[in-house]
């Protein structure tokens, strides 16, 4: 599954052209007890990708937020890029800043509540595998994409689900505002919402449910993480999907530098080269 997807993810970098835009749905504003951290990219770092900066941004910080509960690309770690947050999210948004030479101050917040913020003016813009939908761009602009991903089915070894189909009637659960969600409301099945993929991977593995549905990066993360667990894929059921920065409609200039970077770091194989250390990592 890991080859899978790091082919994939190469095949996406060499073809960043093909590019159109937790992955999630719904922005229910539930404010969140936030933890923020803040870090700037080293002075040496900064006059390294001076040369690559773009010459208009103008850019002293980023203010982000993300919600650190989708591993491998935003989780709490001891050894966070950004404070305490790491993943190949918070790893990409520290490149951003070394591009731009500016700083980057990332926040913690509910997932369903991070457009709301954006939109409010609480946040800039926010990192945290979120997917391109056109009910989010109502409300806010999307970065170059910069990763695809797919729904996938988390679910015991010895579990009769070979395909979507075979969720009808079982005990289905799914992350609160994730696009797995909308995939199994649009199937038409029954759900239970949780706040973390942790929580509902917890009910998988103690016998409360039957299937989990979530992004299959993510899934692949959990399944190595515990034992007695597999990945199953409908390719059918789930189309692929793309996840991007969502930016504040009132910083255009914002969303141009952000894009300048992540196109560049498309280009240069900066963002493969992240994503694979932590896929690695595995």
């Amino acid at each position: 599954m890991k080859k899978k997807l790091l082919a994939m993810l190469m095949a996406t970098v060499m073809c960043a052209s093909l590019f159109a835009a937790c992955g999630s749905s719904g922005s229910a504003a539930q404010s969140a007890a936030s933890s923020k951290s803040a870090s700037s990219a080293s002075g040496e770092a900064a006059e390294e990708a001076e040369s690559g900066a773009p010459e208009s941004a103008g850019i002293d910080s980023i203010l982000f937020a993300t919600n650190p509960e989708f591993p491998p690309f935003e989780f709490i770690s001891t050894n966070g890029v950004i404070g305490e947050y790491d993943g190949i999210d918070m790893a990409i948004a520290v490149k951003i800043g070394e591009i731009l030479g500016c700083e980057i101050e990332m926040q913690s917040l509910e997932f369903d509540s991070l457009i709301a913020a954006i939109s409010t003016g609480q946040i800039e813009a926010s990192i945290a595998g979120m997917t391109v939908t056109e009910e989010r761009k109502k409300s806010v602009n999307f970065s170059t994409p910069y990763y695809t991903a797919t729904q996938v089915m988390i679910v015991p070894e010895d579990s009769d689900i070979t395909c979507a189909a075979d969720m009808e009637g079982k005990r289905i659960t799914v992350v609160q505002g994730y696009t797995g969600q909308t995939c199994v409301e649009e199937l038409g099945y029954d759900f239970e919402a949780f706040k973390k993929g942790t929580e509902c991977v917890m009910e998988l593995t103690n016998g409360n449910c039957d299937v989990v549905v979530i992004d299959s990066a993510t899934a692949d993360k959990y399944v190595s993480d515990n034992e007695g667990l597999k990945v199953v894929e409908d390719a059918e059921v789930f189309a692929s999907e793309e996840y991007a920065i969502a930016v504040s409609k009132d910083k255009e200039d914002l969303l141009a530098a952000i894009n300048s970077a992540i196109e560049q770091m498309l280009e240069d194989g900066t963002i493969a080269e992240i994503s694979a250390q932590y896929i690695d990592a595995e």
